[in-house]
């Protein structure tokens, strides 16, 4: 039981630290600023909807896409480990890295930005990505459902936090201000590049394991 509740644990803190409401806040602010708080909240529940979707569709299928592929659980989280490096490094030194990307994407006319961008990519990224995937491969063959529950609850509860950001998202930015948010995103980024360190540390372990 005590694995179960470090795995729920480790991957709400993970997925919370590599999603970083606060990077989103200001997008989804001028993504929603002809909006009124009614409509920006159902915009926000939306995003979160679509991700968290994503997200348990990758857990359950995304092993079996590996065994297709002939990709092995030690190279998954050696390579998620290596992206979650280079996007926490990428957040602790520029403050925030999704913001040319997001912009870029939200100029997408009338189509919902609930899916595209926020969902994909700036909720369901790389970093989400390879962060399921790690999680995953951490979870017990002998209670295999049991770890994939603890995962989908530690996946919702992050999309709860991170909708409860978006809703009072004016709110919150009034509040610590654009150097604040700036400050809590470098934070941010140097625990998502020690999680990406701790990734590739198992990673390779198993490697050398299976080696000898």
């Amino acid at each position: 039981m005590e694995k179960h509740i470090a795995l729920f644990i480790g991957t709400f803190t993970t997925l919370l630290a590599v999603v970083n409401p606060l990077e989103a806040l200001p997008i989804f602010l001028s993504l929603s600023q002809d909006r009124n708080e009614q409509e920006r909240r159902k915009l926000a529940f939306r995003s979160c909807w679509y991700a968290l979707l994503l997200m348990i569709a990758f857990l359950l299928f995304g092993t079996f896409v590996l065994e297709i592929f002939g990709v092995n659980l030690a190279m998954v989280r050696t390579v998620g480990g290596i992206i979650l490096m280079r996007i926490g490094f990428g957040l602790f030194m520029n403050g925030s890295e999704g913001n040319s990307t997001s912009s870029s994407s939200s100029g997408g006319g009338n189509t919902d930005p609930a899916f595209v961008p926020m969902a994909m990519p700036i909720m369901f990224g790389p970093g989400v990505l390879a962060t399921v995937l790690g999680m995953t491969s951490l979870k017990s063959s002998s209670e295999e459902w049991f770890s994939i529950l603890m995962i989908s609850l530690a996946a919702i509860a992050c999309m709860s936090v991170i909708y409860l950001t978006l809703a009072y998202a004016d709110r919150i930015v009034k509040r610590i201000g654009k150097k604040g948010i700036d400050a809590a995103t470098r934070i941010v980024g140097f625990f998502v590049a020690t999680m990406g360190m701790g990734l590739i540390f198992h990673g390779l372990s198993e490697f050398i394991k299976s080696i000898n």
